[in-house]
């Protein structure tokens, strides 16, 4: 099956940088591990990715109906019992615990690309599909910022901003990933503060309305940004929204624990124009296996969390909205 003309890690961000040098508009797509990588000019990409950036951060849906096949709550709560003892040790204090879903839908990969309604689409045909709300990093003009979303409540609930906005372990968990992203963008950039702290957005997911707590954090970037963005790129990545903290103890603990590939889920895609760089984490994600369909979601797990609860938001996440 012809697929991408996939690059290496160092490969890929050496080419991310090379395009940034000569000034061209171009697309870049980094699994999670970083060891698949497509960069091209626009005018040059392939056939084979589709992608749709509606800068709007809400949008009007309904659901289609899908059956979903998930891990059991017996075998999630094992995964989630380790995790716990993770942070009882103090190895790490968030980490964001995913796994997969076998779903069945009458729609092919192509028609859930074009009819799911996101802030971010991305298709990779015969591979798979995403259509995110998440942003990952944005820059205009020498100035980066990331927009972390931590925090869901169904919206149809009395006093449902009042109720996440006061939720002490939401607000536990959304700090570290404000804290998390403010360290990743001091690595790369100068000047980095917190612009807007714990603001809400609703969203569709499905049948339902999603309230959803996100910061902005910006940072100055040197003058020379766009012939270093992919080395940019490898020192922010994966994103810390879906790692956790410490990034580096976190993404191994995810590696022993989950027990799947992430592969492009939770990975980046962005474009570059002239001086300008929008980027999604590839999250709402559904991958297209020689077994059907895998629909691949998750949720961040701190010493408070309910593992009945988190086990729900696992299953709720999973949805097509159209």
């Amino acid at each position: 099956m012809h697929t991408l003309p996939w690059m290496g890690r160092q490969e890929g961000f050496e080419y991310i940088n090379h395009l940034g040098a000569v000034s061209k508009s171009f697309c870049f797509l980094i699994s999670y591990d970083k060891s698949k990588i497509y960069a091209s000019s626009l005018e040059k990409c392939s056939n084979k990715l589709h992608f749709c950036i509606d800068t709007a951060s809400s949008y009007n849906s309904t659901t289609t109906a899908i059956k979903k096949v998930s891990v059991g709550y017996l075998e999630y709560l094992e995964k989630f019992n380790i995790v716990t003892e993770h942070i009882k040790a103090g190895d790490t204090y968030l980490l964001n615990l995913t796994q997969p879903t076998t779903i069945y839908t009458t729609l092919s990969l192509k028609e859930i690309y074009q009819y799911a309604k996101a802030k971010y689409r991305v298709m990779v045909e015969d591979m798979f599909v995403s259509f995110s709300p998440e942003t990952f990093i944005e820059i205009d003009n020498g100035i980066i910022s990331t927009h972390p979303m931590k925090g869901t409540i169904d919206a149809s609930l009395p006093n449902a901003k009042e109720i996440i906005l006061n939720n002490q372990k939401e607000f536990a968990e959304h700090t570290m990933i404000v804290d998390l992203m403010r360290n990743d963008l001091n690595m790369v950039a100068g000047g980095t503060r917190v612009e807007d702290f714990r603001y809400i957005d609703k969203i569709h997911a499905g049948d339902k309305e999603l309230l959803q707590v996100s910061s902005k954090i910006t940072a100055s970037l040197p003058q020379n940004w766009r012939s270093r963005l992919g080395d940019i790129l490898d020192t922010i990545t994966p994103a810390g929204s879906i790692t956790g903290t410490p990034k580096r103890k976190s993404i191994e603990i995810i590696k022993s624990v989950e027990g799947y590939e992430r592969g492009f889920y939770t990975g980046i895609f962005g474009i570059c124009k002239e001086n300008q760089v929008i980027s999604t984490v590839l999250i709402r994600y559904i991958e297209q296996t020689s077994r059907g369909f895998v629909y691949k979601s998750g949720g961040g797990i701190t010493i408070d969390s309910n593992p009945k609860t988190e086990y729900k938001e696992l299953i709720d996440k999973i949805y097509i909205p159209h």
